[in-house]
């Protein structure tokens, strides 16, 4: 018989309306419990792999990966993922386990992949697994310290964890002070972490309206909006008071890591006048006791500069007279060889 462009429209045509009649008969079985043939699943798992090699490979950033903020990686994940991955000296969920695929244990699996690798699984997740994508799209930073926790999985003791949890790892999904602790710390100082602000001192009104920002997504953390996502309302005023009446923020000894930083006429001066030639108004016209603006003195620098980057990233904020969200502006005037300067002046200038 021969084959013609009719014949071959026909038959497709049949196939097509076949593939649809069995899809709609409900005879293919779409149950987790049911599993997947072995080579559904070897097929399934061969084309990721593929696919994260090759994209990772092109989007992902060389620097893959940040250990200088384990502690809050290691909360987030106590708090988001150790109900699926488990964590050391934490299993998974029985729930999650029975899932199809189930979350692989990656304390045995993270060695599998490279880090750039791991930063786009955690980045863009994986459709067909329940693995998300990462929440806060904006903060590369936050999946850099990530994969840098999740590249120590293998080799880290429960105790390890726990240590770097802050002792809370295991009531890490329970909203309140004990969960906040874990990486803010009982004295509100952020337990030595360069990436975890001090709320110590902290003005109970800017803590308020920073954890509803996170809450609603208006200010992007991954983490912080995880963790504000469980607070109500009450919560949210209990803690921001407890940790403003704690002592830190304020007392202009640099407590952030700035004490007896050197002066810095220019950086003072962006502090205390601006820049106006750059239409840069200075930092001590808004952050004063008198304005809703977070205090500066004794945070780490180490933070400040950070913010201000993120900041500068904001592309969406292009006029501070048309917005109350003035910062991304304000920061992107700012000149990049001053950042680091300005927040260890800031860090250690004495409250006005």
């Amino acid at each position: 018989m021969r084959i013609t462009w009719l014949r071959a429209s026909l038959a497709a045509l049949v196939l097509g309306l076949l593939g649809l009649l069995v899809a709609w008969s409900g005879a293919i079985n779409v149950a987790a419990s049911s599993g997947h043939w072995a080579i559904t699943d070897w097929f399934l798992h061969w084309v990721m792999r593929n696919s994260v090699d090759t994209r990772s490979t092109l989007t992902s950033p060389r620097e893959a990966s940040d250990p200088s903020g384990l502690v809050s990686a290691a909360g987030h994940f106590a708090a988001a993922c150790a109900t699926c991955h488990g964590a050391p000296g934490i299993k998974p969920s029985p729930v999650f386990k029975a899932a199809t695929p189930p979350a692989p244990d990656l304390a045995r699996t993270a060695g599998e992949w490279s880090d750039r690798e791991l930063f786009w699984i955690i980045d863009h997740g994986v459709k067909m697994t329940g693995m998300p994508a990462w929440p806060a799209r904006a903060r590369q930073d936050e999946i850099r310290r990530m994969v840098a926790l999740v590249r120590r999985l293998p080799g880290m003791t429960p105790a390890q964890f726990d240590a770097l949890t802050g002792g809370t790892a295991r009531i890490a999904s329970a909203p309140g002070l004990a969960a906040c602790a874990g990486c803010h710390g009982a004295d509100g100082r952020g337990r030595g972490a360069p990436d975890i602000p001090v709320l110590g001192g902290q003005k109970p009104a800017y803590l308020l309206a920073a954890l509803r920002a996170f809450q609603d997504g208006t200010r992007q953390s991954a983490v912080m909006g995880h963790a504000a996502s469980r607070l109500s309302g009450a919560e949210m005023r209990q803690l921001s008071r407890h940790f403003a009446a704690l002592p830190g923020l304020g007392a202009g000894t640099g407590r952030g890591g700035a004490v007896n930083a050197p002066h810095d006429a220019a950086a003072e001066q962006i502090a205390r006048i601006g820049l106006p030639d750059k239409e840069l108004p200075a930092c001590a016209s808004c952050h004063t006791p008198a304005k809703p603006y977070p205090v500066l003195a004794g945070q780490k620098p180490e933070y400040l500069a950070a913010r201000l980057r993120q900041m500068r990233g904001d592309e969406k904020e292009v006029d501070a007279r048309q917005s109350q969200a003035t910062m991304p502006v304000i920061a992107r005037r700012i000149p990049e060889e001053m950042i680091d300067r300005l927040a260890a002046h800031l860090a250690a200038a004495p409250p006005r």
